[in-house]
């Protein structure tokens, strides 16, 4: 059940502090919301945060430390067009914040109508494409974000998104590459482990993702199904929420794997799971760097993947046999692999876990991402 926008109270603080309006096109738990939580818990008061979020999901909310200052905004009233923008622009007016955050396509409109006068500071990040885009860019889009974006500070995460944001043909100086980071004391191979009642024997199978088509956890059911067939013994959690659900269940019904399959629904803290499974993986068609992954590096676990966004770049070296291409064959071969074999696993995890040290731990993406706001902030 997603949080509604009366139950996040609002934590009173100072109204000289900078108000900065952040407009996502969900703000259930994903990537995107999972930083910036992360990035508001560790500066605190430094500034105050209002947020849309467009489809009325603000289950992340509940990553949001008490003493942030978090106020949960309505979107403007239905419409299109013109109308959707004067409504959006009444709302930039009434709120007056010293900067607007805008993530991903979904939020673009907020970005046209900060185009009239007078503009406001804005930081648009972008951390992926969705399932309609994940073959190629959409012409119209980008001809929208280069026109939309030409005055905004752009943020990436992923070197594959920083070559694709250069076709918008912003000035070289508006694009920022900051990786994601992670909190690495959080995220650990020790600690308290989930009890995850998944039934069946043999190693835990887990993925964390929103139940969205792009992420395509159809393909994990089926290399689920060819792995059965092919006599491995094992068995799968599926850790998240999203329109997809009903229709995932079914399938895995379909397949005959539903007993051996668990749908954990969303878990707000997700690391007590991770070490409680064998193997992560990560079956999307689109992605660019997804904090799941780092999150399952930093516990210390092997990864079986599809090939896409920056996934190469992020995991071990020693990891890479177990990348796939996106398709359901491919994905049960990389997983066939790591079942069998727990020295394998604990190599991988532990090179892992070393990776996520050398490169992703958080401070560094805090920082970054503090001199980028701050500065916008004093224009």
């Amino acid at each position: 059940m997603s949080q509604t926008l009366a139950q996040r109270p609002v934590a009173g603080l100072p109204s000289t502090a900078p108000l900065l309006l952040h407009v996502f096109p969900s703000f259930a738990v994903g990537g995107a919301q999972v930083r910036f939580a992360a990035v508001a818990n560790r500066f605190g008061p430094r500034w105050r945060h209002a947020v849309v979020a467009l489809d009325g999901q603000t289950d992340c909310a509940l990553r949001i430390d008490r003493g942030v200052s978090l106020t949960l905004v309505r979107p403007p009233a239905g419409g299109g067009g013109p109308q959707r923008l004067l409504g959006i622009a009444a709302v930039l007016r009434r709120l007056r914040p010293a900067l607007l955050v805008t993530s991903n396509w979904g939020s673009i409109e907020w970005a046209i109508a900060n185009l009239a006068s007078p503009r406001l500071p804005h930081l648009h990040t972008e951390d992926g494409f969705g399932k309609e885009e994940s073959g190629g860019q959409i012409g119209r889009r980008v001809l929208a974000r280069r026109l939309s974006l030409r005055w905004s500070t752009v943020v990436l995460p992923s070197t594959t998104l920083l070559r694709a944001a250069r076709s918008w043909r912003l000035p070289e100086a508006r694009l920022h590459h900051i990786p994601n980071g992670l909190d690495l004391r959080h995220f650990t191979p020790s600690g308290p482990k989930a009890a995850l009642a998944v039934p069946g024997e043999g190693p835990l199978i887990g993925i964390v993702a929103a139940l969205r088509p792009e992420k395509n956890l159809g393909r994990l059911l089926r290399a689920a199904a060819l792995l059965r067939r092919d006599g491995a013994v094992f068995r799968l959690v599926i850790i998240g929420e999203g329109p997809e659900r009903e229709m995932l269940e079914a399938l895995a019904a379909e397949l005959g794997i539903a007993e051996q399959v668990l749908f954990a629904g969303h878990m707000p803290d997700p690391a007590a799971a991770y070490r409680a499974l064998d193997v992560f993986c990560l079956c999307s068609d689109t992605e660019q760097m997804p904090f799941s992954v780092l999150e399952a590096m930093a516990s210390g676990l092997p990864v079986a993947a599809t090939d896409v966004g920056d996934i190469r770049t992020m995991l071990a070296p020693e990891n890479h046999p177990h990348i796939a291409r996106p398709d359901d064959a491919a994905l049960a071969s990389a997983l066939h692999g790591l079942l069998g074999d727990p020295p394998l696993r604990r190599r991988l995890g532990a090179a892992n876990r070393a990776r996520a040290e050398q490169v992703y731990d958080q401070e560094t993406m805090f920082q970054s991402h503090a001199a980028l706001i701050d500065g916008l902030v004093a224009r």
